[in-house]
C-alpha cells in the first residue's frame, strides 16, 4: 500500500503538479461533464497521494471495478488493498459515497415520500444499487407520508426466512406508522421482480390490510435501474 511516494523525482513531481492544476481548472470552469471518470478519481486521490502521478492508479481502479460508481461504492478493504492504494486513498474515495448518501437521505426526509418519489429513487440507488449482497429495508411512513424510520431488516434473499410479514406490521404499529414501502436490491444487476418478491409483497400487504397499515409499494433497485411493483400493477 503506497499512499504517497516521497522519493518521486522532482521532474515527475513538477509535471504531475501541472497536470493536477489543469484538472482543477477544468473542474471549476466546466460543468458536470468537464472531467472524465478517471480524471474525477485522480482529483479525489490527489490529496491522499500528493507527490505521485495517480493517473495509472485511477485507470486501474476503473478497470478492476468497472465504473466510477462502482469504484466509489467498493468495499473499503478492497480499495485499501488495491495495488498502489492505502488507508488514506481509500478514505478519499469512500467519503464521496458517504456524502452523497447523506445528501440524498436529507432530501428524502425533507418532504412527503410519495410527492418526492424521484428523490427517494435517487437515495435508494445511491445507497443500494452497487451492493454485492441482497439487502432488505422497510421505509415506515406517518399519516403525511413523511419518513419515520428507514429500517435495515437484514441481508439475504427476500423470503419469509429473512422477513416475516407479521413482524413488519407489528413494527409499524409499535412506532405509529400508517404506511410502509418495501425495498430491496438485486446484486445481479436486473431489477425485475422474482416470484418470491411478489409473493412476500402480497403477504405483507394482506397482513397490513387487516391492521390498517398500507403497503404503498415494493421498490427493487439494481445497477440496471429500478422497478416499482405498484407501477407494474403487482400490488
Amino acid at each position: 500500500m503506497f499512499d504517497d511516494d516521497p522519493d518521486a523525482p522532482p521532474a515527475a513531481q513538477t509535471g504531475s503538479a501541472g497536470h493536477r492544476g489543469r484538472l482543477r481548472a477544468r473542474l471549476l470552469a466546466g460543468g458536470n461533464d468537464a472531467l472524465g471518470d478517471h480524471e474525477i478519481i485522480e482529483l479525489l486521490l490527489m490529496g491522499a497521494i500528493p507527490r505521485r502521478d495517480v493517473k495509472p492508479l485511477a485507470r486501474s481502479l476503473l478497470q478492476r471495478f468497472g465504473s466510477l460508481a462502482a469504484v466509489l461504492n467498493a468495499d473499503p478493504r478492497a480499495l485499501q488493498h488495491h495495488p498502489g492504494m492505502g488507508e488514506a486513498s481509500a478514505a478519499a474515495l469512500r467519503i464521496v459515497a458517504i456524502a452523497a448518501r447523506r445528501q440524498a437521505r436529507e432530501q428524502v426526509r425533507a418532504s412527503p415520500v410519495l410527492s418526492s418519489w424521484q428523490a427517494l429513487i435517487d437515495y435508494l440507488t445511491i445507497d443500494m444499487a452497487h451492493l454485492t449482497v441482497e439487502r432488505v429495508r422497510i421505509l415506515y411512513l406517518d399519516t403525511r407520508n413523511m419518513l419515520i424510520l428507514d429500517d435495515h431488516v437484514g441481508d439475504g434473499s427476500l423470503d419469509e426466512a429473512a422477513i416475516h410479514p407479521r413482524e413488519v406490521i407489528r413494527r409499524a404499529l409499535d412506532i405509529g406508522a400508517a404506511a410502509l414501502i418495501l425495498v430491496h436490491n438485486h446484486p445481479s444487476g436486473s431489477p425485475e421482480p422474482s416470484r418470491a418478491d411478489i409473493q412476500i409483497t402480497h403477504r405483507i400487504a394482506e397482513a397490513g390490510r387487516l391492521l390498517g397499515i398500507t403497503v404503498h409499494d415494493h421498490v427493487i433497485v439494481a445497477r440496471g435501474g429500478h422497478v416499482s411493483l405498484r407501477a407494474k400493477g403487482l400490488i
